[in-house]
């Protein structure tokens, strides 16, 4: 009866500690302190890491269907003339390409406006839809403050005006917000996911972040956030980089900031553009063994990880936003609301060369998204 204890107590660990860090705790002996690095033997089994690999699990799967499921009962006006308004970068171009094509099915014409992202730019291009007097006006990435003027001049004329990937909220002009900021941050959750799980929760990372860009902060602050909760301890730098290093002096900033710091295990961008030619200036500088992932995949990222140069993507729901956005103009052309389409939760997947659909583009996220949403439309 005596040994009751010991045994329950036995039984007690063997249900809490993983296998690795039983072995340690044996190997010390009953009556020694613990080892200096048992903690680090236990970390495999933390609740941190646990609940990372889980989110990661869940993350890692490729959605099936898209969120809105009511058709639009009516029949949707052909002939509607869209100004889409480009924000400087590829993402924003693929964006409005997609939507170009979901227009096309409905018999509507879009008119793509070049910005280079500046808000000089960018107010002259909504100038310019002013004088277009279109029946939309879509964009992505540009906070109202950007072209406040413009945008009450559009309410006053009835145009309605659909953004996506804004630091902004619904209301006061704009009729439709997806990927708005409290929908965003979960991509940094993903992130965050995948550097925990990848690492053993033993990272040291740096995230190269583009500030210019205000949408993406959600994402830094939240993947801060999961990192320190699943990752105690682990070391992280957050680095802004401006605009105009985009396409031109990036990869030499990784590779400085790399060499000054070589206990960096991953390195993290919030845009998949800051890591192009990144994976080929580490080599060129002799530099190995860093794990890179991505927030908003592109092409050239996932052509990355195909090849075993780069390690995971957020894949951006590019083709399911923009679609959905057409959604909600047919919705508005036939006199009905856009709730149904804002209140829809847009598809999610982090990937790897695991699971990587394709590396010959900016694939779906839902694999028939188009046959879905034509459904809606009364199309199929």
């Amino acid at each position: 009866m005596s040994s009751t204890p010991g045994r329950a107590l036995r039984r007690a660990l063997t249900a809490l500690l993983p296998v690795t860090a039983l072995l340690s705790l044996a190997a010390c002996g009953s009556d020694s302190t613990p080892a200096a690095d048992t903690s680090q033997a236990a970390k495999p089994g933390s609740p941190g890491l646990a609940a990372a690999r889980a989110a990661l699990e869940k993350y890692s799967q490729r959605p099936t269907t898209i969120s809105v499921t009511q058709p639009v009962g009516k029949k949707i006006p052909k002939g509607k003339e869209i100004d889409f308004i480009l924000c400087g970068v590829q993402s924003c171009k693929d964006l409005a390409d997609f939507f170009t094509e979901a227009a096309g099915e409905l018999g509507w014409k879009v008119k793509q406006i070049a910005t280079q992202g500046t808000p000089e730019s960018v107010q002259a291009a909504y100038d310019q839809a002013l004088r277009d007097k279109p029946d939309a006006v879509v964009s992505s990435g540009f906070p109202r403050a950007v072209y406040a003027k413009q945008l009450a001049r559009l309410k006053a004329a009835g145009i309605p005006v659909v953004q996506s990937n804004a630091d902004d909220v619904v209301g006061d002009g704009v009729s439709l917000l997806k990927n708005g900021p409290k929908e965003v941050g979960v991509q940094g959750e993903m992130l965050a996911s995948w550097v925990v799980s990848d690492s053993d929760a033993e990272a040291n990372t740096v995230y190269f972040d583009l500030p210019a860009y205000t949408i993406l902060k959600p994402v830094k602050d939240s993947f801060a956030a999961k990192y320190e909760a699943w990752c105690d301890g682990c070391p992280l730098d957050q680095v802004d980089v401006p605009i105009t290093a985009v396409g031109k002096d990036m990869p030499d900033r990784v590779v400085s900031y790399l060499r000054s710091h070589p206990k960096v295990t991953h390195v993290v961008f919030s845009l998949g553009l800051l890591n192009v030619g990144v994976p080929a200036a580490l080599k060129t500088a002799g530099i190995t063994g860093k794990h890179l992932v991505v927030n908003v995949g592109d092409a050239q990222n996932y052509q990355y990880i195909q090849s075993g140069l780069s390690d995971g993507a957020m894949a951006l729901n590019s083709h399911e936003t923009s679609w959905i956005q057409v959604d909600a103009l047919a919705r508005h052309f036939t006199g009905q609301s856009m709730d149904v389409d804002q209140r829809a939760e847009l598809p999610n997947m982090l990937v790897t060369k695991d699971n990587l659909p394709s590396a010959d583009g900016d694939f779906p996220i839902v694999e028939d998204y188009r046959a879905q949403f034509k459904a809606l439309w009364g199309l199929s």
